[in-house]
């Protein structure tokens, strides 16, 4: 199997496995909690996605990333940890915009995949982006989306 095989194969299992835990017992249990509530533990997976960081000494170490993709892949990362934390804090105190803070970290969540993964792409960096962050990434975005959807819904 050679290596893009294997990291395809990796991704899409924790996507499958992600889901099928988003399904059986996230959804479920959070679609009970009033929003601010249920939102919270979704937005703190990502308030560590500061460990993007580590690009910059893998890259020192002989990661093949160019610098301008290594700063949009921090950069992103970086700043969907921040607004995660900020829309923690307003939904723990109940600040008005906290719902618009979330949907802001989202579509900043999604336009990072996007991004990273299309600069990914083209500098053939998706089988070693597995054995980084990559799968965590799509797999949380999996996790979050139908939860964070059927919540938006319910209230």
């Amino acid at each position: 199997m050679s290596l893009m095989s294997a990291a395809a194969l990796g991704s899409a299992i924790s996507f499958v496995i992600f889901a099928m835990i988003a399904v059986w017992y996230v959804v479920p249990r959070l679609g009970t909690q009033p929003r601010a509530e249920a939102l919270v533990p979704l937005l703190w997976v990502h308030a560590f996605r500061h460990v993007a960081l580590q690009i910059f000494s893998a890259q020192q170490f002989g990661f093949a990333v160019s610098d301008s993709t290594r700063d949009q892949i921090a950069a992103g990362d970086v700043t969907g940890m921040i607004l995660a934390v900020i829309a923690i804090i307003a939904l723990q105190y109940r600040v008005r915009l906290a719902t618009l803070l979330v949907w802001v970290f989202v579509a900043e969540t999604v336009f990072d995949l996007v991004n990273s993964t299309i600069a990914g792409v083209h500098e053939q960096l998706f089988a070693a982006s597995w054995l980084t962050n990559g799968p965590n990434t799509r797999a949380s975005w999996g996790l979050a989306r139908p939860a964070v959807s059927r919540l938006v819904q319910l209230r």
